[in-house]
């Protein structure tokens, strides 16, 4: 299985509400020193809808400038729609929604 599609798998499994890392994922995939692959592979996204990209985000909880799929406002309105709260500089609180993936 390719590094893209191992990133896709995890990524898939992320639930509504909760985000990851790119150092998460890649870590998750197997390759934890991959967090920029990781945005690549999100980047290329062949599935979008089925694989929640939006779900991942910087280590300080902070989304992209570069979103693919709409930019950072629309990532940050579908994690607001799915729960996950911003503080007042735009960062998620990574203590608090983060998966914790078994």
């Amino acid at each position: 299985m390719s590094f893209f599609e191992r990133v896709y798998n995890v990524v898939v499994q992320i639930p509504r509400g909760k985000v990851l890392s790119y150092g998460d994922v890649a870590r998750l995939a197997g390759s934890p020193r991959s967090a920029r692959q990781v945005g690549w592979a999100l980047h290329v996204n062949p599935r979008p809808g089925e694989i929640p990209c939006h779900r991942v985000v910087f280590k300080d909880g902070t989304v992209s400038s570069g979103f693919a799929f709409g930019g950072p406002q629309v990532q940050r309105a579908m994690l607001e729609a799915e729960g996950v709260e911003f503080s007042a500089d735009g960062a998620i609180d990574m203590s608090v929604f983060r998966w914790e993936a078994n």
